[in-house]
């Protein structure tokens, strides 16, 4: 049986001008092209689109860079962005598009440099267009690319802020929208536009169509999460499909009518794919709000938690595939879905393969959504909790195999150490544990697991269309939910900390350090007027809530400072009419030792390869290591990571997403190492793969944050001169 290999006319034509190819290349190449199916049409030497090549499989046919000589890759270039922050970011994958690389820094600056040299060619600072000053970043996953004939276009999301300029100048198209943007909370609710909105993800490009998300608030405020499409020259908003369906269209009847138009989210912030062959863009959505009471949205909730199909040209719905009904768990689609073909049962199968924060991957056909494997609906334990109505069942595929453990159980508890074990038993005594679908309940502590990140990340899986072969990492940590009545309705500055704060820095504002600080003494940092400035622009991964009205803000900022004097209800009540829900989670918070280590057994964070021929795993090796634990015999234990994988066809898999500041490169057949290098900061994204002037390049933002370090880095590597032929 041949292995699909799909390199195009282009790849054939660029490997004929290496005048020191190896003919062995060559007549695997002639061999493989013989073998292809009929569709396999994707230059996978090109890395222009989020996923690299336009079918996101982060798969690139460059094989300059071989697993016999990755250990002499050396730092080809470093750009310094200069605008790191404390608890700031870089989660962007570049784009190369024409020699040169696109990329965001910590505060949203998009720039374009020369991608042999890193030398820059432009800078755009989207908030001298904005106004105001560029304090907060949020976070940008990567930019987009349009081009008819000389007009060349760069697209990205700023704040709330749907932004195009020029891809050779960094100046604003003045023709789209007003003067180079546009408002992502116009169009979405006819009475309301105070909406938090966050662009994170690249939009997906479609002709002369930017089709594109959002990020939304976790809260009963949340805008609806419709997905939208503008056109590109223009920015006139050209299709909306509605994740939370209006009356008369499919899917309105599996919600609350009495509440339906006041609930927020379904929405996409992990970014999409397109079929462009057939005029497909897939979509994966995100739960509907409040995420861990779903007393207002009884029912399955369509399109929440959603692998949606859609026309890209009209955005109308062919099919779609839930893979949590009425989500009290955050079980969001943490990433895009990837364009796979595959050979089962000796037919070829062009499928879509998306990973879920549960540590499955649900594989279905791109034309019906029909399941490539078995997905069964199986009895899950129901919500106790008044008000709340979950669903009997949820969908559980037969294969592919997991990609983590999918169960914390009793010998899964940390034992490394006895004060350790001793730490987290004390942790769990009132806690349940032993079923990843147990609802959260009022009177115990549930244990999350896989956790409220997964899981699966937003980084994405790799596909090696040769190999067909499916790569995805992983973190297997324990989370903890507490649920806490709402009794605090008369208490105005309570009820709005928790609201718009409580789910991050937790309903006794203790934070979840190192990445989310408590606030508890705020006062001692701030002044009011700071304080409100920092709520109106946001900073590093806290968004901007200038979207409440002045006097929430006043509230809020008066309950954090201890200075607000209660009992006058109606100020907060003229500022929100917001649902609140009858329970609140108390805080995102992970199961952890007093010295920071997870609650469970390692390890903690996965790599692993996928047979996508037969659902079976071909290996599976702990990513990423804990230094402190190491020194003292403790190795193999993996680490928390976020970002993705990118693997080639000179047999190699590299990944950077740890904790721990490391790029590595795998062998991608069985998993060993075989080299890896320290980073500037942790390397939170996924790598870029290109080749300019004759040679290949690996580029992996470095911003940490997430408990790391911050930085402000993208690194380069290549081979030396005289081995890169």
């Amino acid at each position: 049986m041949c292995a699909i290999h799909p390199f195009d006319k282009t790849q054939n034509q660029s490997l004929l001008r290496g005048t020191k190819r190896s003919f062995l290349i060559l007549l695997g190449l002639i061999s493989s092209l013989a073998c292809q199916s009929p569709r396999s049409q994707t230059d996978y030497t090109d890395w222009s689109y989020y996923g690299g090549p336009e079918d996101g499989s982060r798969y690139s046919s460059l094989s300059q860079i071989t697993k016999e000589n990755v250990t002499q890759l050396e730092v080809a270039w470093t750009y310094r962005t200069g605008d790191a922050t404390e608890r700031s970011q870089i989660q962007c994958q570049p784009i190369v598009k024409n020699g040169i690389l696109y990329g965001s820094t910590p505060s949203l600056n998009i720039f374009a440099l020369d991608a042999a040299t890193g030398t820059e060619i432009w800078r755009f600072d989207p908030f001298e267009v904005l106004g105001g000053e560029n304090s907060w970043a949020g976070t940008n996953r990567g930019v987009s690319y349009w081009e008819k004939g000389e007009d060349k276009r760069i697209l990205f999301g700023a704040g709330n802020w749907l932004m195009a300029v020029d891809a050779q100048t960094g100046n604003p198209i003045s023709n789209f929208g007003q003067n180079g943007k546009l408002d992502l909370r116009e169009n979405l609710d006819p009475e309301r536009k105070d909406f938090l909105i966050v662009a994170n993800a690249p939009g997906v490009v479609y002709h002369d169509l930017l089709i594109i998300g959002m990020r939304l608030s976790e809260g009963l405020d949340a805008a609806p999460g419709h997905i939208r499409a503008y056109h590109i020259e223009t920015g006139e908003l050209e299709w909306t499909f509605h994740t939370i369906p209006k009356e008369g269209e499919l899917g309105h009847e599996t919600w609350d009518p009495a509440y339906i138009n006041q609930i927020g989210g379904a929405n996409n912030w992990a970014g999409m794919v397109v079929d462009y062959s057939r005029g497909i863009v897939f979509v994966p959505t995100g739960s509907a709000t409040y995420d861990f009471w779903g007393g207002y949205r009884h029912g399955d909730n369509l399109f929440a938690n959603s692998l949606i199909a859609l026309d890209a040209k009209t955005g109308e719905r062919i099919w779609h595939f839930q893979g949590v009904h009425h989500d009290i768990w955050d079980r969001d689609f943490p990433s895009p879905p990837t364009l796979i073909r595959i050979q089962k049962d000796g037919q070829w199968i062009d499928a879509v393969a998306q990973p879920s924060k549960q540590g499955y991957t649900f594989v279905l056909n791109r034309e019906t959504g029909e399941p490539v494997w078995p997905i069964e609906e199986r009895p899950v334990p129901q919500s106790t909790l008044p008000g709340e109505k979950t669903s009997p069942t949820q969908p559980i595929p037969t294969l592919p195999e997991p990609f983590m453990s999918l169960i914390f159980e009793e010998e899964d508890i940390l034992n490394l150490k006895p004060t350790w074990e001793a730490d987290i038993r004390n942790q769990l005594k009132n806690a349940l544990y032993g079923d990843m679908w147990l609802p959260p309940n009022a009177e115990e502590p549930i244990i999350l697991f896989p956790g409220m990140d997964g899981g699966a990340e937003w980084g994405g899986a790799a596909f090696d269309p040769e190999t067909q072969t499916f790569y995805v990492n992983a973190n297997q940590i324990p989370w903890i939910i507490e649920m806490s009545p709402n009794t605090d309705f008369e208490n105005v500055g309570k009820s709005a900390y928790t609201n718009y704060c409580g789910n991050c820095h937790g309903l006794e504002r203790r934070g979840n350090l190192p990445a989310i600080p408590d606030l508890i003494q705020i006062n001692q940092k701030y002044t009011p007027d700071s304080l409100d400035q920092l709520l109106q622009k946001g900073r590093g991964a806290m968004p901007a809530f200038d979207y409440l009205s002045q006097e929430t803000r006043k509230v809020l900022v008066d309950y954090l400072m201890g200075t607000l004097e209660e009992g006058n209800k109606k100020e907060l009540e003229s500022a929100s009419s917001h649902l609140n829900p009858r329970y609140y989670m108390k805080g995102y918070k992970k199961l952890l030792t007093q010295e920071g280590l997870y609650g469970s057994n390692p390890p903690w964070g996965l790599l692993t390869a996928l047979d996508m021929q037969t659902g079976l795993k071909k290996w599976q090796i702990p990513l990423g290591e804990i230094d402190s634990l190491a020194a003292q015999g403790l190795k193999n234990t993996g680490i928390e990571n976020y970002g993705g994988p990118v693997v080639t066809a000179g047999g190699l898999l590299f990944i950077a997403a740890t904790k721990d500041e490391k790029i590595r490169a795998f062998d991608k057949d069985t998993g060993e190492l075989l080299w890896q290098a320290n980073l500037p900061a942790a390397g939170h994204a996924t790598p870029a793969m290109y080749e300019k002037d004759g040679k290949q390049f690996l580029v992996i933002a470095c911003g940490g944050g997430k408990g790391t370090k911050s930085g402000d880095a993208y690194v380069a590597f290549a081979l030396p001169e005289n081995l890169k032929d």
